[in-house]
């Protein structure tokens, strides 16, 4: 036969488990993590690639990142995915002013702006991925 408890009990149980859990995943606990691992803190794949070079588009979760960048006229602008499906960059205007090929996963293509003005681009395969380059 089953003993009954007391009421509040199963919160109780409930409590010091998980009490139990967070005290063994806290950095220096016993089991949990070294202070040494835990220093360095833990960056997402996104967060590794928007740090991009100057003058550099990264592709990366069906975006383009920065959305905005402006250069100086001679600009060489560079676009890097970073993504795991393949991505295109088109000019958005009525010339073919630029376009890439389908760029798998770490492919570049770079293009140099001349004149300045606005130009907006997208990707042809994911086309709700646009983004501007500002030449001024």
């Amino acid at each position: 036969m089953l003993k009954q408890q007391p009421p509040g009990h199963v919160t109780a149980v409930r409590l010091a488990i998980a009490a139990t859990a967070a005290l063994l995943a806290a950095p220096g606990a016993i089991g949990g993590l070294s202070s040494a691992a835990s220093a360095e803190p833990a960056m997402s794949h996104a967060a590794q690639t928007v740090a991009a070079a100057p003058n550099e588009i990264v592709i990366d979760n069906f975006a383009f990142a920065p959305k905005t960048l402006t250069v100086a006229p001679g600009t060489e602008v560079v676009w890097i995915n970073r993504d795991d499906e393949p991505h295109t960059v088109f000019y958005s205007g009525e010339a073919k002013l630029f376009r890439s090929p389908a760029l798998d996963t770490d492919e570049k293509f770079s293009f140099v702006f001349k004149e300045p003005g606005t130009y907006s681009y997208y990707c042809s395969v994911h086309p709700h991925m646009t983004a501007t380059i500002i030449v001024r």
